[in-house]
């Protein structure tokens, strides 16, 4: 069942819907939504477990892209530009190929339709092994993620969905539970019937230093995807929006006024 997602909707203009990777949220695409509100009325959207959004025990890509489908519907009324990340591009190329009535541009960031390697699920456990009861601050819980994360960037962003509540205890925005059950699933891409294709403009952006999108998924980008394009952004790893956001910029805005 649909859920309706929370989401902070900036500008005016042709409506442009933005969705987070893994562990984010609309509030790490605040600056960016910023920038693309010049032109658009920019949706940014939380996934289903994530952020100020309702929780639900699947979290599968028919799922979420379910959600926004509703999202859409309701706040829109017709087809708008799609911009996923990640997991968030992941179900945004789900919602262009099952609802293609509603997508009228999409643009992927630094992922393909296909299976992804990496071992995040470390990140969840980790999460989940904390007690936040001990804890009164948001930096304390960064802090306490450095014994099993060493990189300080990641600590942050994962520490970012970290709440206080109105009692003034720290709580987890995300569904850790629901996203450790279906991790496989967010791993995974669906398997899409062989005559199913999204043949609008499309534009995938790679980061040059990320190894999400490889020469081996073009031929399903071309299968699924037949009007996409692909572009690197240079000295970008997997957040090509966060490492280089003029780079960024420039690639998505060139793609949907062109």
């Amino acid at each position: 069942m649909a859920i309706d997602l929370s989401f902070t909707a900036t500008g005016d203009g042709a409506p442009l819907i933005v969705m987070h990777g893994l562990f984010g949220s609309k509030r790490n695409w605040s600056s960016i939504a910023k920038r693309l509100a010049r032109e658009h009325r920019v949706l940014t959207v939380d996934l289903r477990n994530h952020g100020d959004s309702p929780w639900g025990d699947d979290h599968t890509y028919p799922a979420m892209a379910e959600d926004v489908a509703r999202l859409i519907e309701r706040e829109v009324g017709g087809p708008a530009q799609v911009v996923g990340h990640s997991m968030g591009g992941k179900t945004a190329m789900t919602l262009a190929l099952t609802r293609p009535d509603l997508v009228e541009r999409l643009a992927v960031v630094d992922i393909a339709p296909a299976p992804s390697g990496g071992t995040l699920i470390d990140y969840v456990h980790t999460m989940q092994a904390l007690d936040l009861s001990q804890f009164d601050r948001r930096g304390q819980v960064e802090a306490a993620l450095a014994a099993e994360i060493p990189d300080p960037a990641i600590r942050a962003f994962l520490a970012h969905n970290v709440r206080i509540t109105e009692d003034g205890a720290l709580e987890w925005q995300l569904n850790l539970r629901a996203i450790e059950k279906n991790f496989e699933e967010i791993l995974n891409f669906p398997d899409m019937d062989s005559d199913l294709a999204f043949d609008r403009r499309t534009l995938f952006m790679a980061g040059a230093r990320s190894d999400y999108i490889q020469p081996h998924h073009h031929a399903e980008i071309d299968r699924l995807f037949p009007s996409a394009d692909i572009a690197v952004v240079p000295d970008a790893g997997h957040w090509v929006h966060a490492e280089q956001p003029a780079a960024f910029i420039s690639q998505l805005t060139g793609f949907l006024t062109d």
